[in-house]
């Protein structure tokens, strides 16, 4: 029998997982129009959510597979890493003017409490958009630069991978109702053991 205690510290760590997961999937997506690293953001909380939710596992790599072809990309050649280092200046003076928070110009044609609403709270949240974006632009670089990401290859590891764990789902269900186990599905051209 499993103690209560446990079954608390289950249900505690599925909560904790499902929000963080939901809370970055909405994120990444207002990031997709937003400055900011949205692709990433929703990959992350995709990759959570398939820890949780079985459907939600085939919807990763399409999204995984976008946001490397995209990071690849963007390291290739030299004027799409300046580029890239520009919005990342942008982005963080952008952060810092808005913390500072000047005055509204004169050609400001709303209230000047509607200028840069939100002061040093959206001024940080600019910053730390601008850290996480140098931060992939720097693994992008060191991962990608000289090595473009293989598309083909990438999906021949997912459709493994994704067999692997029909397996183990199978055999886990097999285990719970005593049935035979089931077997590695055998590969075209290899002889049986």
């Amino acid at each position: 029998m499993v103690p209560v205690k446990r079954l608390g510290y289950v249900a505690v760590k599925r909560l904790a997982l499902e929000t963080l997961g939901w809370t970055l999937v909405v994120l990444g997506i207002a990031a997709l129009f937003l400055p900011g690293p949205g692709l990433l953001m929703l990959f992350a909380g995709m990759v959570v959510l398939s820890q949780q939710y079985a459907w939600f596992e085939k919807r990763v790599d399409p999204v995984k597979r976008l946001a490397m072809e995209g990071a690849s990309r963007g390291v290739q050649t030299w004027p799409r890493i300046a580029a890239s280092l520009l919005g990342v200046a942008w982005l963080a003076g952008i952060g810092v003017v808005w913390g500072i928070h000047p005055p509204a110009p004169a050609w400001w044609p709303l209230s000047p409490e509607l200028w840069l609403v939100g002061g040093w709270g959206t001024g940080a949240t600019l910053l730390f958009s601008a850290a996480l974006a140098l931060a992939l632009l720097i693994y992008s670089f060191r991962r990608f630069r000289g090595s473009p990401y293989d598309h083909a290859l990438e999906v021949e590891r997912e459709n493994a991978r994704h067999a692997a764990r029909r397996l183990e789902r199978q055999q886990r269900r097999d285990a719970r109702h005593g049935a035979e186990p089931a077997h590695a599905p055998s590969r075209p051209g290899s002889s049986p053991r």
